[in-house]
């Protein structure tokens, strides 16, 4: 079975400022690197089996090995617009890493087999892909599966690299 240890814990929030703070004093993240207006285009990506044209702000930050990822949904409809009107902000997901494209879509494939929908997923630029896929009837809330590309996991490894 394939190493499914999380690489990214991610919040879905209305306020970067507030809970960048709280999270680097609970989690000890010294710097974030923010990216504003990120487009999830109908070209790329999904929502619910339709074509996603959603806008949010991310935020990146490291605590060990681990990102932590903070959204802002801008616009449109998105998982992280129904989550932070259903419950307010909070946990959104986890995200595991796939080695290759082959065992991305082998992941995706493996969870949906277990009973898991695929609620949203896409392409972005630079390559990677992502899956968020959910057992509700399991208790299960979002998982990402993502494949990050090499050139998207030096910005990572950039970005990680700041931390110390």
């Amino acid at each position: 079975m394939p190493d499914q240890t999380p690489v990214q814990i991610a919040w879905v929030t209305r306020d970067l400022d507030s809970t960048e703070r709280t999270l680097s004093a609970l989690l000890g993240a010294r710097k974030w690197t923010r990216m504003a207006g990120i487009h999830f285009g109908p070209e790329t990506c999904t929502h619910r089996g339709r074509p996603a044209d959603f806008v949010a702000d991310i935020s990146l930050s490291y605590a060990g090995d681990t990102q932590l990822e903070l959204i802002v949904p801008v616009r449109g409809e998105s998982i992280y617009r129904e989550f932070l009107d259903a419950s307010g902000p909070g946990l959104h997901h986890i995200c595991v890493a796939a080695a290759d494209e082959a065992a991305f879509e082998a992941r995706v494939g493996e969870a949906e087999a277990a009973g898991a929908t695929v609620v949203a997923a896409g392409t972005m630029a630079g390559g990677m892909r992502f899956a968020y896929v959910g057992a509700e009837h399991a208790g299960v809330p979002f998982i990402e599966i993502a494949y990050i590309p090499s050139d998207i996991q030096a910005m990572f490894d950039h970005i990680k690299q700041e931390q110390q």
